[in-house]
């Protein structure tokens, strides 16, 4: 078994705000044991920086792709990330 992490930036374009997607992400990220944080942004897209076992992290951004059910994701940006975290967190929107 190894102890190798990773963080991944991801957002999330499309009908993704005011639909759940900060909380179903929390829940899937719980699942998971993935680390980081979720939030909304002022342009109308969800930003999140998750950390954890490589194939944990592939998992929530695949889950990312296409959210909950009430979301419509229409694109997915993906990018390598920094930081480490203690559980996971929703915050503030900026």
């Amino acid at each position: 078994m190894t102890n190798e992490r990773i963080t991944r930036r991801v957002v999330v374009h499309g009908t993704v705000q005011g639909v759940g997607f900060r909380e179903f992400m929390r829940r899937e990220a719980m699942k998971l044991r993935v680390s980081g944080w979720v939030r909304n942004r002022r342009d109308g897209t969800v930003e999140a920086v998750v950390h954890g076992a490589p194939e944990a992290v592939e998992a929530i951004v695949a889950w990312a792709g296409h959210g909950p059910a009430s979301a419509q994701v229409t694109s997915i940006e993906v990018e390598d990330g920094e930081g480490a975290f203690d559980g996971f967190e929703v915050r503030r929107t900026e």
